[in-house]
């Protein structure tokens, strides 16, 4: 219980492995509040950039995250040689899937072993990295235990374990990690207790739940929400093209009035960022495990997963209505960032779409992203190639034959891209106020009830 005493005289040190979008702004909520704070990651040149000063999140104010490193409040390494210092832990590194879609948690294991080394009462460790349920029971607990009892230390009463799930939502300037709600689910009581104390250090309002298995599956359940809702108004986008003169966006806009029974998804060229495509196959693979099929969310995967294969299909469409043959078309992509306004380009729909062209032969692709300076898509070999980027000027525009929107970034000047461009294949309806009837010939809307989009459907069926 010392450890208690040191977060609450604000004297505790806290540790941060991985220091991405989810570990880097959890650092520099400790150290504003007052807490030592020792970032670890294995990329030296992050690890540079912050120990000068130098702010690599988009989330993150320049200057705050400056002062704290002149403070000496934040300081980050690339080794575990100060984790014996640490006294509260968090695990934010990433959890991939395997080529076979299974979970990937090499990084945890890596981490954990590293604070294992290290152990020695009074400490705390919480697993943020999304992931399936048992993770923290199965897989860290078991690490820690192997290191920790031939010393005599008792899970529970000499160091605690809990899993608490990261919430960050990159660009959304209303809901940070300081005043995002979080769930925290103890491997005991009294794990459970210090973890929700420490937590409620930087976090006003902190749940807690009775253990990690009930936090790791709320976590997949947050964003498994989020795709078969999308996968839902995909399906219906796609079928709305192929009816005709029927728009899904003006649909989910009428529905949307209804003040209860509805939330409003939107369709897109695909789902992108870390957890959301990730979260079906996590749980899927659980499934399997205990001979359970998870029928509907695979299926809501595979949807979404179709999607950039309807989108490149659609492009070549808008190729064949031009005077031109397919190898010598130009094709600039708007946005190569997940979603609008970040510059997280992690599983972003982009890389699907411009592969797909590139198997069909595309004359030329080059991207436009004022969030992203450069852009390499990755093939099955291992190898990656650099795709070229260009401004969104109106000459740029103008010179290229189909020009697609993939992300929706406040930056992108709509008007000028409308008038600019020869043929526009929208996939966010970002072109929703050009309202001109010669402009919107030129507009093949995703969704938007336009024949067009269907071209060669079957294949992205296959996908």
């Amino acid at each position: 219980m010392n450890l208690l005493g040191q977060i609450d005289n604000g004297e505790a040190t806290i540790g941060v492995i991985g220091l991405g979008y989810v570990g880097l702004p959890l650092a520099v909520e400790y150290a504003s509040a007052g807490f030592k704070t020792v970032g670890i990651d294995l990329d030296e040149s992050r690890v540079d950039r912050l120990n000068r000063g130098d702010n690599y999140i988009d989330d993150l104010d320049d200057d705050q995250v400056r002062g704290l490193v002149e403070s000496d409040l934040l300081s980050a390494s690339t080794n575990f040689d100060a984790c014996g210092d640490i006294d509260v832990f968090f695990i934010c590194v990433p959890t991939p899937v395997t080529a076979s879609k299974d979970p990937d948690t090499g990084y945890i294991e890596s981490a954990t072993a590293s604070i294992a080394e290290h152990l020695r009462p009074g400490q705390l460790v919480i697993l943020k990295s999304t992931t399936y349920p048992d993770t923290t029971e199965g897989i860290v607990k078991p690490i820690l235990e192997e290191q920790g009892d031939p010393r005599g230390l008792t899970l529970g009463s000499d160091y605690f374990l809990a899993f608490s799930p990261e919430r960050i939502d990159p660009g959304n300037e209303e809901w940070t990690t300081a005043n995002t709600p979080v769930v925290v689910g103890g491997t005991t009581p009294t794990c459970g207790h210090v973890s929700q104390i420490a937590l409620e250090e930087i976090i006003e309002h902190v749940y807690s739940v009775s253990n990690p298995k009930v936090a790791e599956m709320e976590k997949l359940l947050e964003n498994i929400f989020r795709s078969v809702n999308i996968a839902l108004v995909n399906e219906l986008a796609r079928l709305c093209d192929r009816i005709g003169g029927i728009s899904m966006w003006e649909v989910i806009q009428a529905a949307a009035t209804k003040p209860f029974g509805f939330m409003p998804f939107y369709p897109g060229p695909g789902l992108g960022g870390h957890c959301i495509p990730i979260d079906p196959h996590y749980l899927s693979w659980l499934a399997r495990k205990y001979d359970f099929e998870t029928s509907f969310i695979t299926l809501s995967a595979r949807i979404n997963e179709s999607m950039p294969f309807y989108v490149a299909e659609a492009i070549i469409g808008a190729v064949a209505d031009q005077p031109i043959r397919l190898r010598d078309a130009n094709i600039l992509i708007l946005g190569v960032a997940f979603k609008g306004n970040v510059d997280d380009t992690r599983h972003s729909p982009a890389e699907t779409i411009i592969k797909l062209l590139e198997e069909k032969n595309v004359g030329s692709i080059r991207f436009a992203d004022p969030h992203v300076d450069e852009y390499h898509v990755r093939y099955r070999d291992g190898s990656s190639r650099a795709i070229e980027k260009v401004e969104c000027t109106p000459e740029t525009v103008a010179e290229h034959d189909v020009v697609v929107v993939v992300t929706d970034h406040d930056a992108f000047d709509v008007e000028m891209i409308a008038t600019s461009a020869r043929s526009i294949v929208d996939t966010r309806n970002m072109l929703a106020d050009i309202t001109d009837p010669d402009l919107r010939e030129r507009i093949h809307l995703l969704g938007g009830g336009d024949s067009t989009m269907t071209a060669l459907e079957p294949i992205a069926d296959d996908a």
